[in-house]
C-alpha cells in the first residue's frame, strides 16, 4: 500500500490568543473563543471580537496541541480557535477521513509528548505518521463503516452505563432498606460517645527525629478500600508509634477532599501511620465497624453528611464534626445482621460492576481495533 507522511498532505494552523474576551455572548464580542472544552462538551466559555485570532468551521478537524490532553482531536463548532489548540488540513484527504485517522493516533501522541513541565504535541512524532493513498470515494466508504461500527458500539456502551446507573440506584436502596428500616427502635447516639478518635500527623519536613515509615494520605482511601501503589514515608517518634499507628479494624476517613469517605483497615501494611488529612476512627466492642462503614456510605450517597462539613468552597470534617454525627446504634448481633444482609446483596453488584467495568475497557479497546483496520485496509 503506497503511504505519504503526514506532512506531505496535510499543514496545521495554530490558535491564538485574542486580544480581548467576554464571559458573555454581547455585541462586539458575538464569536465563540474554541477551547478544548467547546469541542469536547459543546460548552462554550468565552466570546471574542475577532480581533488577532484564526478562525475554525464545524467540519473543521481542530487538535489539542498543548497541555495534558495534546494529540486529542475534535470538531463541530464554529469560532476562533484557543490558544492551545491547532486545525489540521488537507486538500488531499476529507476531513471526516482525517478526523478519524488523527484519532487512532492519540495515544501515541499523548503518551510521547514533547516538554517537561506543559506537555506539547512532538511535531516529529505527527507529521512522520503514515497516511495510507487512498482516493476521496474510497475515504468515504471507510468513513461510513467506520461510523457504522461506532454506532452500534455505542448502543452497547449506552446499555452497560445504563446498566451501571441502575445499580448504583440498587445499592442505595439495599443500604436504605437495611439501615433504616426498624431504626425508630434503636438507640440515637453521637459518634464520639461509642469511638475513639484521632486526627493523623502534620507533615514537618524539618523534623529530623524518629524513623521513615509510611502513612496514608487522602488519596489513599477509597471507598471500601485503599490504593497503596502512592505511598510516601516521614519520620515518626517513639512517642508518637501508638498516637498515629493503625490497627484491624480501624475506620480510617477523610477529613477534606471527599469529607466522610472511609475504609477500614486490615493491616494491608506494617508499621502504617495517617496524616493530618485522615482521622482514625476506633470503635467501642459494642459497635461493628462495617456496620458504621455501611452507615457512613448511606449518609455520604444521600447527602447527610453535609452538614457537618466546614467551609465554602473546600470541605472539612473535622475531629468536633465527627463526634457530633448522629448514628443510630441497634443491638451487637442486629449490627452483625445487617451488615451480614448487606454484603449478601451486595456481593453481587460488586461483581456485575467489575463486569460491566472490564467490559467498557473492551469497547474502548475495540473502537481502537476498528481505527487500526481502518487505515490497514481492512474494512473496504
Amino acid at each position: 500500500m503506497i503511504t505519504y507522511k503526514l506532512s506531505e498532505i496535510a499543514q496545521s494552523t495554530k490558535g491564538k490568543k485574542p486580544k480581548s474576551v467576554s464571559k458573555e455572548k454581547t455585541e462586539g464580542f458575538e464569536i465563540p473563543y474554541v477551547d478544548i472544552k467547546a469541542f469536547d462538551k459543546g460548552i462554550i466559555d468565552n466570546f471574542t471580537d475577532g480581533e488577532n485570532c484564526t478562525f475554525c468551521k464545524p467540519d473543521d478537524v481542530l487538535i489539542v496541541w498543548d497541555g495534558a490532553r495534546c494529540g486529542f482531536v475534535g470538531r463541530g463548532v464554529e469560532g476562533a480557535i484557543g490558544s492551545t489548540l491547532a486545525k489540521i488540513s488537507s486538500e488531499k484527504y476529507t476531513n471526516d477521513f482525517l478526523f478519524y485517522f488523527l484519532q487512532s493516533k492519540y495515544k501515541i501522541l499523548n503518551s510521547n509528548p514533547r516538554g517537561v513541565g506543559i506537555p506539547h504535541i512532538e511535531p516529529n512524532l505527527l507529521w512522520n505518521f503514515e497516511i495510507p493513498d487512498i482516493d476521496k470515494p474510497t475515504q468515504h466508504l471507510i468513513v461510513t463503516r467506520i461510523e457504522t461500527l461506532f454506532a452500534e458500539l455505542d448502543k452497547g456502551v449506552e446499555k452497560l452505563k445504563t446498566a451501571q446507573q441502575q445499580l448504583k440506584v440498587y445499592r442505595q436502596a439495599v443500604l436504605n432498606d437495611c439501615l433504616t428500616k426498624g431504626s425508630e427502635k434503636w438507640e440515637k447516639v453521637k459518634l464520639g460517645e461509642v469511638a475513639e478518635m484521632c486526627l493523623g500527623k502534620m507533615l514537618d519536613k524539618n523534623k529530623n527525629k524518629g524513623i521513615y515509615q509510611p502513612y496514608l494520605r487522602n488519596v489513599n482511601v477509597r471507598w471500601g478500600s485503599f490504593d497503596l501503589d502512592d505511598l510516601l514515608e516521614m519520620r515518626f517518634e517513639d512517642s508518637e508509634q501508638e498516637r498515629y499507628g493503625l490497627q484491624n479494624g480501624d475506620l480510617i476517613m477523610c477529613e477534606g477532599g471527599e469529607p466522610g469517605r472511609c475504609a477500614i483497615w486490615n493491616g494491608e501494611a506494617q508499621n502504617m501511620k495517617i496524616q493530618k488529612a485522615l482521622h482514625r476512627i476506633r470503635l467501642k466492642p459494642s459497635v461493628l465497624n462495617k456496620y458504621v462503614y455501611y452507615l457512613f456510605y448511606h449518609y455520604a450517597q444521600n447527602g447527610l453528611l453535609e452538614k457537618y462539613f466546614t467551609g465554602t468552597t473546600i470541605k472539612h470534617l473535622t475531629g468536633q464534626s465527627l463526634k457530633s454525627i448522629e448514628i443510630y446504634l441497634p443491638s451487637l448481633p442486629e449490627q452483625q445482621r445487617i451488615a451480614q444482609e448487606i454484603e449478601t446483596r451486595l456481593s453481587a453488584c460488586d461483581v456485575m460492576e467489575k463486569n460491566i467495568a472490564e467490559s467498557l475497557q473492551q469497547s474502548e479497546a475495540l473502537r481502537q481495533s476498528i481505527l487500526k483496520k481502518a487505515f490497514s485496509g481492512e474494512l473496504v
